[in-house]
C-alpha cells in the first residue's frame, strides 16, 4: 500500500484557533473528520490516518510551533517510511488571494519560515506544497499581526468551501498524482 504524509501547519494552543496561519491544521481537520479518523498525541504531532482506494494518507499537525515543523515532517517521513514525493505540506500564503489554492512538487521557502525548517530538516526544497491564499486586497501593515488574526466575517462564510476544496486535493494527490493535481486544483 503506498503512503502518504500529509502535513498541516499552524501554532498549537487554544489562542492560535481560528487564524489564518492555522489554516493548514483547519484543512488536516476536515479530512480527519469526512474520513472518519480520530487524532492521537503521538511524537511530535497530533496523528491520524486513513484509507482511499489503496492509498494510505498520513496525517500530522506537528505539535511544535510553526517555525520548528521541520523535525516532525523528518520524524513521521522517516517512521513511517515515506518518500519526499508522496509528502504534501498545507500552509497559509499571504501573497495569494483569500481562498485561492496554488500547489507546487517542489519550490523555495518564499520567506515562510515553517518551510525553511522543513526544508532545512529534510534537506532539499524537493517535497510538494499546497498554499492556501490568506491575503487581503490591500496589503497589511503588521503582517505578523494579520497572519495571526482570526478570520474576518467575510473570510469565515467562504472558510469552509474552500476548506472542503483543499480537502479535495489533498486526495488527489495521492490517488491522482501530483501533475493533474496541480492542473486541477491551482488558482480555482
Amino acid at each position: 500500500m503506498r503512503k502518504f504524509l500529509i502535513v498541516g501547519l499552524g501554532n498549537i494552543g487554544l489562542e492560535y484557533e481560528n487564524t489564518r496561519h492555522n489554516v493548514g491544521f483547519d484543512i488536516l481537520n476536515n479530512l480527519a473528520i469526512s474520513n472518519d479518523c480520530s487524532w492521537e498525541i503521538k511524537k511530535l504531532a497530533a496523528y491520524c490516518t486513513f484509507k482511499k482506494k489503496g492509498r494510505q494518507f498520513v496525517l500530522i499537525k506537528p505539535s511544535t510551533f510553526m517555525n520548528r515543523s521541520g523535525k516532525a515532517v523528518r520524524h513521521w517521513a522517516l517512521k513511517e517510511k515515506i518518500p519526499l514525493e508522496n509528502i504534501l505540506v498545507l500552509t497559509d500564503e499571504l501573497h495569494l488571494p483569500f481562498g485561492t489554492i496554488r500547489i507546487k512538487s517542489k519550490g523555495s521557502p518564499a520567506g515562510h519560515n515553517g518551510l525553511k525548517d522543513i526544508q532545512s530538516e529534510l534537506n532539499t526544497p524537493n517535497y510538494a506544497r499546497l498554499r492556501f491564499g490568506i491575503g487581503p486586497e490591500t496589503k497589511p501593515f503588521d503582517q505578523v499581526k494579520f497572519v495571526l488574526d482570526s478570520w474576518t466575517t467575510e473570510e469565515t462564510q467562504k472558510l469552509q468551501e474552500r476548506i472542503k476544496h483543499c480537502s479535495e486535493a489533498v486526495v488527489s494527490f495521492g490517488l491522482q498524482g501530483i501533475q493533474n493535481t496541480m492542473n486541477n486544483f491551482n488558482g480555482k
